[in-house]
């Protein structure tokens, strides 16, 4: 006999799903949806179809277009469901967008974004391997998940 955990259904909100194992403290620490007042349901580490995976129910939340490519900044093979009557309303893979502004500071410590009153900018770019984020202003690259765990 399997056994099975089944989690409360969420009316009118937001299900992030196919996070990549470790991701959704990440997303829940950057879009602050702790903070939000609404329910918030998380699975981490759970076993999916294609290995594990976090999850995150939002109740009465909905992305922007721009914040859901800000999603695929830290889980690109998320899948961002947007739930209307307790159904799928809405299914959206999010995309890398092509700049990224005020999310990131630059972790080199000798760009000049540092000490200036300017937002991090960073143009994004994809290769088979990862996605990568360039500075606007050092001209340097690394890899997304680099950026993300030296901004946390």
């Amino acid at each position: 006999m399997e056994n099975t955990i089944t989690v409360e259904a969420i009316e009118n909100g937001t299900v992030i799903d196919h996070i990549p194992a470790g991701q959704g403290l990440a997303i829940l620490r950057h879009f602050k949806l702790d903070e939000s007042g609404n329910r918030i349901t998380v699975g981490f580490n759970l076993k999916g179809r294609r290995g594990h995976k976090d999850i995150i129910k939002i109740q009465n939340v909905r992305f922007t277009p721009a914040e859901a490519a800000q999603i695929a900044l830290f889980a690109p093979s998320a899948t961002v469901n947007v739930i209307e009557n307790f159904q799928v309303a809405q299914k959206i893979k999010p995309t890398l967008p092509e700049k990224v502004e005020g999310i990131f500071n630059c972790p080199n410590d000798n760009c000049a974004s540092h000490g200036e009153p300017v937002v991090g900018t960073f143009s994004v770019k994809s290769t088979q391997s990862e996605a990568r984020l360039k500075c606007f202003f050092c001209e340097k690259s690394y890899p997304i998940s680099w950026v993300v765990e030296k901004n946390k």
